[in-house]
């Protein structure tokens, strides 16, 4: 179980990146994505959209209590934060830890995130000690911890791209 938990959406401010932290789980594979923050119906639906038309079993939901959201997860909790330790330094802990484990919890912010998250969660992990995206940090970590295994197909989906060298060519299955 691969769920990602994206804390303090603000709607109207946050819809696209959340939309992105979605689009992103989705590619490497993830089982669930929860928002919290503002309850944003239209971005959650737009989400829901795209994995009706592309594909997927990952289920998108809204929680308003992140804490339960965290506390309650059985298995691997991992913050995503540009504080955090290394992750060139913590990829094989985690790759290990998660050989054990199974399920992982990815935790990812908007707003500033509160001490609580830090103090509560196996690991807090950075992909780079500078200000950088979201977005860039869950792809990085989720490339990492599953070594390159990008989804490439998704069930029941209505379109899918057909690679190409020099335009863009999608076909309805």
């Amino acid at each position: 179980m691969l769920e990602v938990l994206r804390l303090g959406h603000r709607h109207g401010r946050d819809d696209r990146i959340s939309t992105h932290v979605g689009l992103t789980a989705r590619q490497w594979g993830a089982d669930e994505v929860v928002f919290s923050g503002d309850e944003d119906s239209s971005m959650i639906q737009s989400q829901r959209d795209i994995v009706d038309r592309w594909g997927g079993e990952i289920s998108i939901r809204y929680e308003n209590s992140w804490r339960k959201e965290i506390s309650e997860f059985e298995g691997l909790r991992v913050h995503l934060t540009m504080y955090g330790e290394r992750i060139n330094e913590m990829e094989d802990v985690l790759r290990d830890r998660l050989s054990d484990e199974k399920d992982l919890l990815v935790i990812v912010g908007a707003e500033k995130v509160p001490r609580w998250v830090y103090e509560n969660v196996e690991f807090n992990v950075s992909v780079g000690n500078q200000p950088h995206s979201e977005i860039a940090a869950l792809a990085v970590f989720l490339d990492r911890v599953k070594e390159g295994e990008i989804k490439q197909e998704f069930d029941r989906a209505e379109i899918e791209v057909e690679p190409s060298e020099d335009r863009k060519l999608t076909r309805e299955k």
